[in-house]
């Protein structure tokens, strides 16, 4: 099999790389923790936009290029089509499927932080579970509001906000205990589509507990789509 450059950034992408052998290169932007028990090159870091990363596929020969980034990460993803084209090769594409609204669910759907901000303003106790975008947002916080912030690493928050440092799969009953410590009114969530994180949706739809979902990105057209690693591996075999 010729040189494979996977972009990595969910689950799925490591179990991807766990099938590939020396000649293939893992790609990580560098956010998490980096696997060190894989047969695969594995590279750490960005390239500079398109144009960079056209460079190196060419200096390292690549032939196919496999974007496994998350759902949200639309700038890598552009920029993996781009370079693609300019070099040549395939791109392919794992694309998530996203989560879908079940009965008893209240969500709302919000385009940016600004609309976010504005379908807010109801509620006293929000639970973020966007990563670190909301960091930068720390000195806007209502005096009416307490925020919970849930990251894969811990940072500082301030007296109006606390942040919780922790890395999925989240177990329901862990999920359950933490809305009813925090008396969490509302959950701010992207739809990643990940049963890692899952769990939380379901105690907000036990509590009744509304939740706003950021609006996924529009993503490239690649050669190929994917919902799963089976269908990837498939795919890869022939």
């Amino acid at each position: 099999m010729k040189p494979i450059l996977l972009l990595g950034g969910i689950t799925e992408a490591l179990a991807i790389a766990r099938t590939l052998g020396p000649q293939h290169i893992y790609s990580l932007a560098g956010v998490g923790r980096v696997p060190t028990d894989l047969t695969c090159q594995v590279r750490v870091g960005g390239y500079g936009g398109a144009e960079g990363l056209a460079r190196f596929i060419g200096e390292h020969g690549i032939d196919l290029l496999l974007d496994a980034t998350h759902p949200y990460a639309a700038q890598i993803s552009h920029n993996a089509a781009t370079a693609a084209r300019m070099t040549g090769i395939r791109c392919w594409a794992l694309r998530r499927p996203a989560w879908q609204a079940q009965a008893g669910d209240d969500w709302r759907e919000v385009a940016d932080w600004s609309e976010l901000v504005d379908a807010l303003q109801p509620f006293r106790r929000p639970l973020f579970t966007l990563g670190r975008e909301p960091l930068q947002h720390l000195h806007e916080i209502p005096p009416e509001q307490f925020w919970t912030l849930r990251a894969l690493d811990v940072y500082p928050g301030n007296d109006r906000c606390e942040v919780i440092g922790a890395r999925g799969p989240f177990l329901i009953e862990d999920e359950r205990a933490l809305f009813e410590r925090r008396q969490i009114d509302v959950l701010i969530s992207k739809n990643s589509g990940s049963s890692a994180t899952e769990p939380k949706l379901e105690v907000a739809r036990e509590r009744g507990v509304p939740v706003l979902v950021l609006k996924r990105p529009v993503l490239p057209g690649v050669g190929r789509e994917f919902r799963s690693v089976s269908e990837v591996l498939a795919a890869l075999s022939v």
